[in-house]
């Protein structure tokens, strides 16, 4: 299952997302959305989960979590 992650920080990574997802499941892949100009990352990106019951698990977990001062969204993509 894909989810959409919004309102993350600028300065987050890709494998700082991953690992934050990995608590709640596997995660198949992650993708931060950058900035082509700045090379900065567009503060969302998307989560790939292959088992449906750990994303929606992932979603009720993380959805509205704290990080670095931002409520993170998630949901289905």
């Amino acid at each position: 299952m894909k989810l959409l992650v919004r309102n993350l920080p600028r300065d987050l990574n890709e494998a700082q997302l991953r690992e934050l997802f990995e608590g709640c499941g596997t995660v198949q892949s992650c993708t931060l959305v950058m900035d082509e100009k700045s090379g900065r990352s567009k503060g969302f990106g998307f989560v790939n989960m292959p088992k449906p019951g750990e994303a929606k698990a992932a979603t009720r977990q993380l959805n509205g979590k704290e990080l670095s001062g931002l409520r993170i969204r998630v949901k289905r993509a």
